[in-house]
């Protein structure tokens, strides 16, 4: 069996941070994803619950914030659970194992940067791979 799911989206809200009864840090926030195709010419975005366990929780609250772009690897996992007037509900949510930044680092007024400036080669700059004789294919 096979439970993997890998997402790329926007926060909706900062993460919420949390600590169990027994100390364990839980961190919990939702992304913005797109869908790869549009109908009737609007893109559709899909709003999904994630929840992060320990180290990885504690590094989404530090460094993630809302409208920051995230990466998600993690499991998918459906929960049944019951509302205040009884009635049976259920829940589906992420739970990631890695998040990563998906974007660069935010500028200083907080915004998110449009793209990493990796820079250009210097000019007349060509790369020297070695003899080709000494290939090993």
């Amino acid at each position: 069996m096979l439970n993997k799911i890998v997402l790329m989206g926007r926060l909706t809200r900062d993460p919420e941070l949390r600590k169990t009864q027994s100390d364990t840090p839980v961190c919990s926030f939702s992304l913005a994803v797109d869908r790869d195709y549009k109908r009737d010419g609007d893109k559709e975005t899909d709003f999904i619950d994630v929840v992060a366990w320990r180290s990885t929780a504690e590094f989404v609250s530090r460094y993630f914030a809302k409208g920051r772009m995230a990466v998600v690897e993690g499991r998918l996992q459906i929960r049944d659970w019951t509302d205040k007037e009884g009635g049976k509900r259920r829940s589906a949510e992420v739970i990631a194992d890695n998040v990563y930044f998906g974007d660069s680092k935010p500028k200083e007024d907080g915004a998110p940067s449009a793209g990493a400036d990796f820079g250009a080669p210097p000019s007349g700059f060509t790369p020297d791979f070695g003899n080709d004789d000494e290939m090993p294919f």
